[in-house]
This record gives structure tokens, C-alpha cells and sequence, in this order.
């Protein structure tokens, strides 16, 4: 199961800094809402990421779900007033729009994180079974 973890982090390690350097490419070479809404996406794949990093056992819905979960909360936490320094961070002014493009990098974090695995397989089978990561083959 070690090595399976430690998997999970070097992608996890991947998917942030494919995110990170796709977030300055998308931020110096456009503008206005594409940028805006592509960093919004790409700031909840970043938030699955680090959770796979901390978290790796988690299974990537649960992760992508947390990243949801948090992003959604900073938005929220907008309304009430994020003290200025967090601003840069966090950012300082709600916008609706924005909780829709978090749902879409969550479904983008869960796509990197999982790889391609069934994760209902997965579960089915148990830890360590013979068919676990092994590809999904269908009867007709």
C-alpha cells in the first residue's frame, strides 16, 4: 500500500505544478474573464492537489469534494468580509459566477487525481486484491 501512496503524492506533486504553471501561462498570455474564470477552475484543482498531498489515502472524489468544499467556503466567507491581508490569498469581493467554475475544477481535479481508475471497483474488489488499478474490461 506504500508505494501506492507515495504515488498518489508524486501525482498529486504533478497536477500542482502543471496547475500552477498553467495558471501563470493562462494569467500573462490572456485577459479579462477567460483568465479570471480559468484561475477560479485552476485554484480548486490546485486545493485537490495539496489534498491528495496531505490526505494521500483519500479516494479522489472525497478529495476532489474537500477542494470543493473549501473553495466554495472562501467564497462564501467573501460575503462576511475576509480581513486585507488575506486578500491576496483568498480574494475580497463574492461573485456567484465563480461557485460554478469551482464545481468545474473540482471535476477536473478528480479526472487528474484518479488517472483513469474505477474507483467503485476499486472499492468493491478490497485493499490489495488482484484486480485493484487493473483496467476496467466489460462483458458484452
Amino acid at each position: 500500500m506504500e508505494v501506492r501512496v507515495t504515488s498518489r503524492r508524486w501525482r498529486a506533486v504533478g497536477v500542482a505544478v502543471v496547475t500552477v504553471a498553467a495558471g501563470l501561462g493562462i494569467r500573462s498570455q490572456t485577459g479579462g474573464a477567460f483568465a479570471k474564470y480559468a484561475g477560479d477552475a485552476l485554484y480548486t484543482v490546485l486545493v485537490c492537489a495539496v489534498v491528495v498531498l496531505v490526505a494521500p489515502r483519500l479516494r479522489p472524489t472525497v478529495a476532489a469534494g474537500a477542494a470543493l468544499a473549501f473553495s466554495w467556503a472562501v467564497e462564501l466567507w467573501q460575503i462576511a468580509g475576509i480581513p486585507t491581508a488575506l486578500h491576496p490569498l483568498f480574494g475580497a469581493t463574492f461573485n456567484a459566477p465563480d461557485l460554478f467554475w469551482y464545481v468545474v475544477g473540482a471535476l477536473l481535479g478528480w479526472c487528474l487525481m484518479s488517472g483513469g481508475r474505477d474507483e467503485a471497483r476499486e472499492r468493491a474488489a478490497g485493499p490489495g486484491s488482484a484486480t485493484e488499478g487493473a483496467p476496467s474490461v466489460r462483458s458484452r
